[in-house]
């Protein structure tokens, strides 16, 4: 486990199963992480219930932020703007109560409260989420999986740029492969946007040495063996994420090389903000946790944004902010 001090604030009301998992999730995170400390935004009974079952000297790694709304999984993600368990979470980074976030809402909602709480970074204009997935031959970063519906391609020639360059600073891994799914690896196979994508990508400068190795197939997620980062859109990447996790419980669990991806980065914003499944269960919201830690106690977000802009040396603080935002 990395050392130094992570202050999360946890969404208590976003998910499905919330707020029990949460709560169990978030005791598994305090016991396993002495440095961690929470921030709870949610009702004070909720809170009061998780902090009862610590020893006293986690009790002192707990604050709590009282919030009794909350942006339900069917709300139109527009609802993120009024005063919310997302938001207040998302608030608490801007103002540098808390370190990340983490919340197994309604992904539209958390996207929107992020770029409207934190910003996006120069010339992202769609911020993306980034899954770790347990492949055969080792990890694959597949983006976008939800946070970007509908990209055009210069999109997702971005998320390439954004995926190589988390592939490198989050899991250290040198020279990253990236790939662009399709429905065939032959030059010219795909829809529109993935003919169009595919000699963009081809001409792009990556960071950290990586490499664009054409276009990939779905098994090729799983098997890890051609590729380090796959991109695709938000909706096929959800759907896939979503098939791979079905294949594993089938198959009596995911390799032993890591568990099914619960947990997601939002890449893009001007903060470190992890977005859970919202059927995610206590193990989930603690690995979600876990990961938030980790890329905070890395600097992901500022490391990842200054390859972005050819300097891993300069940390960069502006950002754009927006009154309008579309996850679609």
């Amino acid at each position: 486990m990395e050392p130094g001090t992570a202050r999360i604030a946890v969404d208590l009301l976003g998910g499905d199963d919330a707020p029990a998992v949460v709560v169990d999730g978030a005791l598994r995170a305090v016991r396993a992480d002495p440095d961690l400390h929470l921030l709870l935004v949610g009702p004070t009974e909720v809170a009061d219930g998780l902090i009862a079952a610590l020893d006293p000297s986690e009790r002192a790694r707990i604050t709590v932020r009282p919030v009794r709304d909350v942006v339900g999984m069917a709300d139109h993600p527009s609802a993120a703007r009024a005063e919310s368990t997302v938001r207040s979470a998302v608030t608490a980074v801007r103002d540098g109560t808390a370190d990340a976030l983490v919340s197994a809402g309604a992904t539209g909602a958390t996207v929107t409260a992020a770029v409207l709480g934190l910003g996006r970074w120069p010339e992202i204009r769609h911020p993306a989420l980034a899954a770790t997935l347990p492949a055969v031959a080792g990890s694959v970063v597949l983006l976008d999986v939800g946070g970007s519906l509908e990209p055009r391609p210069a999109t997702l020639v971005r998320h390439a740029v954004l995926g190589a360059a988390y592939a490198a600073v989050a899991h250290s891994i040198a020279e990253p492969r990236v790939g662009l799914l399709s429905v065939g690896t032959e030059a010219g196979k795909g829809d529109r946007v993935r003919r169009a994508t595919d000699p963009l990508l081809a001409a792009e400068p990556l960071p950290r040495g990586a490499r664009y190795v054409g276009l990939v197939e779905g098994y090729d997620v799983a098997l890890g063996a051609r590729a380090d980062v796959v991109v695709t859109d938000g909706f096929t990447g959800n759907v896939l994420l979503k098939a791979i996790e079905g294949a594993y419980a089938m198959a009596g669990g995911p390799p032993a090389s890591g568990g099914a991806p619960r947990a997601a980065a939002l890449l893009g914003v001007a903060g470190t903000v992890v977005v859970c499944h919202g059927a995610a269960q206590a193990d989930d919201v603690a690995s979600g946790i876990a990961l938030a830690a980790h890329l905070w106690r890395r600097r992901a977000t500022d490391l990842i944004c200054a390859l972005l802009d050819g300097d891993a040396t300069t940390d960069r603080t502006d950002r754009i902010t927006d009154t309008e935002v579309r996850t679609s």
